[in-house]
């Protein structure tokens, strides 16, 4: 029996694009550099879901900011009504969410699917 639950996984938008990725989104408020949009291979781009500009700059990918930086954007989800339009327009399924940043462990990507697949 299929699922009827989308359910939200992080990979860099540097990695190749795979047959089970299935819907591609690009969670970054910028353009990755050097990623051109065919690389890319994006069905969506969520630039409303990202960060804040203010919050990025404070965060800087440093590691020892990031617990309150995720607390921080958590408070901006929850308050962002592009959230839930964003839940609601992903079909049931895999929807794989790109993030330029190098870090794969510290980055907003991890806390926003974090987010999506456990605040129903």
């Amino acid at each position: 029996m299929a699922s009827h639950r989308t359910t939200f996984v992080i990979k860099p938008v540097r990695d190749e694009p795979a047959p089970d990725d299935g819907r591609r989104v690009l969670v970054d408020r910028l353009w990755p550099r050097g990623v051109s949009r065919e690389r890319a291979a994006l069905d969506d781009w969520w630039k409303d879901i990202a960060p804040t500009p203010e919050l990025r700059v404070w965060f800087n990918h440093q590691e020892e900011r990031f617990a309150e930086f995720t607390d921080r954007y958590l408070a901006e989800l929850k308050a962002n009504p592009f959230v839930k339009e964003a839940r609601a327009g992903s079909p049931p399924g895999r929807t794989t969410l790109l993030y330029g940043a190098r870090d794969h462990a510290v980055n907003h990507a991890v806390v926003l699917a974090r987010f999506l697949n456990h605040a129903r």
